[in-house]
C-alpha cells in the first residue's frame, strides 16, 4: 500500500483532516515558503499529531545545528532535505533523511546515502509535475516517494507508473493557496481506496 505524506500544514483543522482520513506522514516547511511554519507553531501541531503518523520536517540547505535544534523541539520523526547540502554530516543526522531530487532532465544523480529520495519538480511547492516519461524508476534501489504537482486525478497514475513507497501532496490539496481538508480527505482516499 503506497504511504501519504500531506505537506505544507500550518493549521488545525487541515492536519486533524489529514490524520483522521490515514495519512501516513505530516510535513511541516521550515524553509522560506508561503507554507513556512514557525517553530512555535509547529510545536503546537505537532502534539495533535499520534504516534501512527510520522512527523517530517522540510527544509533548504540546513545545517546539522539547526536540524538538530528542530528535531529535538519539534519532535520529528524524519527530516527532508531540498538545496545544496553538506552530505558528510548525513550519518549525524538522528532521525531517518528524506532527500529531494529536482528532475529536470532525466539525469540527476538519484543515489544518496540517504534512507528514502523524493523526486519532485524543478520548482518544488509550484504545483506543476516533473516529466514522469524521464525518470526511469526501475533502476533505482531505495524506497522513494514522488512529488510534484500531484492531485487527485492524477495520483493514481503516478502510483501505476513508479509504484513508489509514497506519494507526497502539498498545493494539490489547496483552494485559494489554503488546504482544503475536503481535498485532503480525498486525495488520501484515492491513494488508500482508488476511490
Amino acid at each position: 500500500m503506497t504511504k501519504v505524506k500531506i505537506c505544507g500544514l500550518k493549521t488545525e483543522k487541515p492536519l486533524q483532516t489529514a490524520v483522521e482520513a490515514g495519512a501516513d506522514y505530516i510535513g511541516f516547511v521550515f524553509a522560506r515558503s508561503p507554507r513556512q511554519v514557525s517553530l512555535k507553531k509547529a510545536i503546537q501541531l505537532s502534539e495533535l499529531i499520534p504516534k501512527t503518523v510520522q512527523k517530517v520536517g522540510v527544509f533548504v540547505s540546513p545545517s546539522l545545528e539547526e536540524l538538530e535544534q528542530t528535531i529535538n523541539q519539534v519532535g520529528l520523526d524524519l527530516v527532508q532535505i531540498h538545496g545544496d547540502f553538506d552530505e558528510t554530516i548525513l550519518s549525524e543526522i538522528s532521525v531517518p533523511v528524506i532527500r529531494a531530487v529536482p528532475i529536470k532532465t532525466g539525469g540527476e544523480k538519484v543515489h544518496f546515502p540517504v534512507d528514502f529520495l523524493l523526486f519532485d519538480a524543478p520548482i518544488a511547492g509550484s504545483g506543476y509535475p516533473f516529466d514522469w516519461e524521464i525518470l526511469d524508476s526501475s533502476m533505482i534501489s531505495q524506497p522513494f516517494f514522488i512529488a510534484g504537482g500531484l492531485t487527485v486525478e492524477n495520483v493514481r497514475q503516478a502510483i501505476q507508473t513508479f509504484q513508489p513507497y509514497a506519494v507526497d501532496v502539498s498545493s494539490g490539496v489547496e483552494t485559494d493557496g489554503q488546504k482544503d481538508s475536503e481535498k485532503i480527505r480525498r486525495f488520501i482516499e484515492r491513494v488508500k481506496d482508488g476511490i
